[in-house]
C-alpha cells in the first residue's frame, strides 16, 4: 500500500475514466470515436464488448481482494490503471464513464451539490426527475452515440436504479436490464453480448463499495463481497463469445478513516460559522457561505484543519483543473469554498446529514492514490 496517500491528479484526455467509452466505441467502429487508451490495437477483431464497473474496487484494493478472489487474481495480472475523476465519487465517476466527459462538463460535481438559486442540497444517488436529468446533465451519453451508429447497447444494473436521475444522466440511450443479484447480472450482460452484430453492454456491481463503506476494507463482510464478485467474473469470462472482450474497471477506490481523523463541522463553532449550507461528502466538502463570509471561512478552516486538508476558494480549485473545464452554468454547483481531505481524515456534518454517513468506516472522494487509481482489466473471449 506504499504511496496510497499520495496526491494523484486526474489524467483527463489521456487515461482517466472519461477516456474509457470513447476508446471502446473506436474498437466497435463508431465513426470519429477517438481512442486515447489505444484499445483498437489490443482488441483487433472484437465486435462485442462488456464493461463491468465494480463500485469501490480501486487499484489499491486489488491486493487486498485477490486472496479471496482467484479469478480476479488471474485476470488482474495484466491490469493497467486509469485515474478516477475529481471528486473520486460515484456520481461523478459514473457520469464520466457514461458520457466520456470530465465532471466540469457533465455537471455531476459531487455526491451532493447545492441546486443553484435554492437552499436545496441534491443527493445524486437519491434523485429522480427534479431537476430534469437531461437538463442537469447536458452531455449525450456515449451509449446513445453508439446506438446511433448501429451498435446494440444495453445497461445492466439493480432494478431500483431503473429510471433514476443518475441512470438517465449517465446511461441514457441504452436498453435497461434489471439485475437484482449476481446471477441476473451475469445473464443480463451475456444476453446483451448475444445481440446480432456489434454490441456494447455495461454492467454495474455495487456490493464491494457498500460493504467497504459499512464495515471497512478487508473486513469479513468486504471479503464476502469480493468473493461474490469473483463468482461474477468467473461466469462472465467463461461465457464470453470468441469475438468479445470484457473490460473491468471501477469508479473510485476507498480508504478507512479512523475516529481520530474525523472532524465534525457541526460540533465545532469555528467550522460552522459563516455557512449557508454544506454539500459534497466527508472527503470533499463544498461550503456555501453567507454574503461576505467566504474569506473568514477559508481562514478559520485552514487554522483548524491545518495540514489535514486543502482549503481553497472555488476559483482556485477550478483554475487548477481538478474538475476539467467548468462552464459558467455549472460553477455554482461547487461551493464557495472547497475542502479536500488529506491522509486519513474526513469532515463530518452530523447535524445536516443522515447519521449513517458518520457511521461509515471507509470513505472516498479525495485525490489520494487509494481513491483515485482504478484498474483497467481486459479479457478477450476464446
Amino acid at each position: 500500500m506504499s504511496g496510497a496517500l499520495d496526491v494523484v491528479r486526474p489524467a483527463y484526455g489521456r487515461a482517466s475514466l472519461a477516456e474509457l467509452l470513447p476508446s471502446v466505441l473506436a474498437v466497435l467502429g463508431v465513426p470519429e470515436a477517438p481512442d486515447p487508451l489505444g484499445l483498437t490495437a489490443r482488441l483487433d477483431g472484437v465486435r462485442r464488448i462488456a464493461v463491468l464497473v465494480v463500485d469501490g474496487l480501486g487499484s489499491y484494493q486489488i491486493p487486498l481482494a485477490t486472496p479471496h478472489a482467484p479469478t480476479l487474481a488471474d485476470v488482474a495480472r495484466a491490469a493497467t490503471s486509469l485515474t478516477s475523476v475529481f471528486p473520486s465519487t460515484t456520481p461523478a465517476g459514473l457520469a464520466s464513464i457514461g458520457t466520456g466527459a470530465v465532471p466540469g462538463a457533465h455537471g455531476l460535481l459531487a455526491f451532493t451539490v447545492n441546486v443553484p438559486g435554492t437552499d436545496r442540497v441534491l443527493n445524486h444517488t437519491q434523485w429522480w426527475d427534479d431537476p430534469d436529468p437531461v437538463a442537469w446533465q447536458p452531455v449525450p451519453s456515449r451509449l446513445a452515440v453508439a446506438r446511433a451508429a448501429g451498435v446494440a447497447v444495453s445497461m445492466v444494473s439493480r432494478p431500483e436504479y431503473a429510471g433514476s436521475g443518475l441512470t438517465v444522466a449517465a446511461w441514457r440511450g441504452a436498453d435497461y436490464r434489471a439485475a437484482p443479484d449476481v446471477e441476473a447480472l451475469v445473464t443480463g450482460m451475456l444476453d446483451g453480448l448475444a445481440a446480432d452484430g456489434r454490441a456494447l453492454v455495461v454492467g454495474y456491481h455495487p456490493s464491494v463499495d457498500t460493504s467497504g463503506h459499512r464495515f471497512g476494507l478487508d473486513s469479513p463482510e468486504w471479503r464476502a463481497a469480493v468473493s461474490e464478485l469473483d463468482v461474477l467474473l468467473a461466469r462472465l469470462v467463461e461465457g464470453l463469445p470468441a469475438d468479445a472482450a470484457l473490460l473491468v474497471t471501477a469508479d473510485h477506490g476507498q480508504l478507512d478513516v479512523p475516529d481520530e481523523g474525523r472532524y465534525d463541522l457541526d460540533a465545532d463553532p469555528r467550522l460552522g460559522t459563516g455557512l449557508r449550507l454544506v454539500a459534497g461528502e466527508p472527503r470533499v466538502r463544498y461550503l456555501h457561505t453567507l454574503p461576505g463570509a467566504r474569506d473568514d471561512v477559508v481562514a478559520a478552516w485552514r487554522e483548524v484543519l491545518g495540514e489535514d486538508a486543502w482549503v481553497a476558494p472555488r476559483e482556485e480549485v477550478v483554475e487548477a483543473g481538478w474538475f476539467g473545464p467548468v462552464p459558467a452554468a455549472h460553477l455554482d454547483r461547487i461551493g464557495d469554498v472547497v475542502v479536500v481531505s488529506h491522509g486519513l481524515t474526513a469532515v463530518l456534518a452530523t447535524a445536516r446529514e443522515p447519521e449513517t454517513v458518520a457511521k461509515l468506516v471507509a470513505y472516498h472522494g479525495s485525490y489520494t492514490a487509494a481513491e483515485m487509481m482504478v484498474p483497467l482489466i481486459v479479457v478477450r473471449g476464446v
